[in-house]
């Protein structure tokens, strides 16, 4: 089964834990000193916040599966539509390690698909570039947005 996963950076970590702590009703499962994270099962949800400078708001979403076939089927899926994908492979990232790839829809909104293969001690790997100029980094790289695919939505008859 897929869990969603939401990240936010957020300006004041403290005073985000303390308000989504009461919004869930439960505290969080992680937290350091630039990251927290919910691991929610009503609703099902990998839910983080970090300080960490970026821009304040939603800065990725994504889905985390509970094993390396149901990732595949993500990424076959995501192959067939003919989205932009970026192969992170086994990586470091939020305090774990993670097979995992980012695809960005036509807004330019990162989606992170991930397989959880453990927890580590640091944040994750530096931002550099790797050999073929593509930054590395953990969390939300600069993707090149997806390729629209074709779905049309009623904006009249839809309040979200």
């Amino acid at each position: 089964m897929k869990r969603f996963h939401v990240h936010v950076s957020v300006a004041d970590l403290t005073a985000s834990i303390r308000y989504y702590s009461a919004l869930f009703a439960a505290e969080p499962t992680v937290v350091k000193e630039d990251y927290a994270k919910w691991m929610l099962e009503d609703p099902r949800v990998n839910f983080a916040i970090s300080a960490r400078g970026a821009e304040t708001g939603v800065d990725h979403l994504g889905f985390q599966t509970d094993d390396a076939g149901e990732l595949a089927e993500l990424k076959q899926r995501a192959e067939t539509a003919d989205m932009a994908l970026l192969d992170k492979g086994e990586t470091t990232c939020c305090y774990a390690r993670s097979e995992k790839y980012w695809v960005t829809d036509p807004q330019g909104i990162a989606w992170e698909h991930f397989h959880t293969l453990g927890n580590v001690a640091v944040y994750g790997e530096s931002r550099k570039a790797d050999a073929s100029g593509q930054e590395s980094a953990c969390c939300a790289p600069r993707a090149p947005k997806g390729k629209p695919l074709g779905i049309a939505v009623n904006s009249k008859s839809s309040c979200c």
